[in-house]
């Protein structure tokens, strides 16, 4: 997925229709989806592997060449012939988004696709030292049912830990994961049910009521201003938001599940990922546009909790 701008200044209204007038200054195209959870981690100076696909288009090799310049590790990628690429493209005028145009596909690999994707993950297995899995999820396709299954097969054979940030279509299908990190409107859309996070007691059930159905070892649930909840077993924690002048959302969950994997990875139990992931979400909030997190500043910050 590549995230684009066009940045620009906004002075007048358009004659034909009650938009807005961008002029536009500055184009750009950063690396997005998962390419910016990969960011993430080589920002926390972790090393990311990408499995994914794109298509084979222009914007395929553009991805690949920001893949290429940010010195990550394309050897997961699948070149898919007549797919198109993510691409999303946000307008921006006065460091205010204005609108955003996706130019993507949805639609689901096929089983010989999903293979090649499965060869190159276990090749990658089999090569590199591995310390946690991300399923990124973000609904485009690649993500199945049975893409799942099989990558959390190999991963618990080989006892690497699986952090998931999952998608409606595929939200119950992770069993067996050690996180698995929703925020508070895919929770709802997942279980198809709707209670008040700031009850402690309907949000307990309620994340017990996921963590039964899939079995996962911990929940790690987003709640926005709220801050984040952890359920680990009977073990819970809620961790405020902190406070933030709140630039941009966007990009916030992807900085959060790479630190929370990060430090998984490492050895750090749950509630002190869900620390520092929190802390990490409110810091790229500050920032215009979708943007890595700055680890000095993470850990100045941290030092302070």
């Amino acid at each position: 997925m590549i995230d684009a701008y066009l940045w620009g200044k906004v002075d007048r209204i358009s004659p034909e229709a009650p938009v807005p007038i961008v002029s536009v200054n500055k184009k750009e195209s950063r690396l997005g989806g998962a390419a910016n959870v990969a960011l993430n981690i080589k920002a926390l100076a972790a090393r990311p592997i990408i499995c994914a696909v794109v298509g084979d288009d222009a914007e395929g090799e553009e991805f690949l060449t920001l893949l290429a310049k940010e010195q990550i590790n394309a050897s997961g990628i699948v070149k898919i012939a007549n797919r198109q690429t993510t691409v999303k493209t946000r307008v921006i005028g006065q460091n205010q988004q204005i609108l955003r145009i996706d130019a993507e596909t949805d639609a689901e690999i096929t089983q010989e696709e999903t293979q090649q994707v499965l060869t190159k993950f276990k090749q990658i297995l089999d090569q590199q030292s591995i310390h946690a899995i991300i399923f990124e999820d973000y609904d485009k396709g690649l993500i199945t049912p049975y893409l799942i299954e099989e990558v959390i097969k190999v991963a618990q054979e080989k006892n690497i830990p699986i952090v998931v940030d999952p998608k409606k279509r595929n939200f119950l299908s992770y069993k067996g994961v050690d996180v698995f990190k929703p925020n508070l409107k895919e929770l709802k859309e997942g279980l198809k049910i709707d209670f008040d996070p700031k009850n402690s007691l309907e949000l307990k059930n309620t994340v017990a009521q996921l963590q039964e159905k899939i079995a996962s070892k911990s929940i790690l649930l987003t709640l926005s201003e709220l801050g984040v909840y952890v359920l680990n077993g009977e073990k819970e924690s809620l961790t405020p938001a902190h406070i933030r002048t709140v630039a941009d959302v966007s990009g916030a969950g992807d900085t959060v599940i790479s630190v929370v994997a990060t430090c998984i990875a490492a050895g750090a139990d749950i509630f002190t990922a869900a620390q520092l992931g929190n802390l990490a979400g409110g810091l790229v909030c500050e920032k215009v546009g979708v943007v890595p997190v700055n680890k000095e500043l993470l850990l100045q910050e941290a030092l302070k909790l």
